[in-house]
């Protein structure tokens, strides 16, 4: 599996890192997930209530942002499906590489929308 960097077609623009940009941007790339991004955004904000901190905030971006990141790059989503597709493969070592090739889908995103 190649971990280079994906920097061929992409579906989308980079959304900027706002809930109504992602979520217009989910709407394009992954629309069939967009109750999950309104569930998990409601838990966001519910707990950065209750611990009076944005924490849950910038975490409910981040990780949206880096699954559109994904979502919105053919390749990086083919990366991630393959992976997935092998994770519990009875060979350990190819359930192994699929572990490390997961990673590197999901650090290659959350790179790029960290700029």
């Amino acid at each position: 599996m190649s971990t280079q960097a994906d920097h061929g077609h992409q579906l989308i623009p980079r959304p900027e890192q706002t809930p109504d940009a992602l979520r217009t941007a989910l709407a394009v790339v992954d629309p069939g997930r967009l109750e999950e991004m309104q569930d998990t955004k409601d838990g966001a904000f519910t707990k950065a209530v209750e611990w009076q901190s944005l924490s849950p905030v910038r975490s409910w971006v981040l990780t949206w942002a880096r699954d559109i990141e994904i979502a919105r790059r053919p390749a990086l989503s083919s990366r991630l499906a393959q992976a997935q597709s092998r994770l519990e493969h009875e060979d350990p070592a190819i359930a192994e590489e699929a572990l490390r090739e997961l990673s590197a889908v999901l650090d290659e995103a959350m790179e790029a929308v960290r700029g």
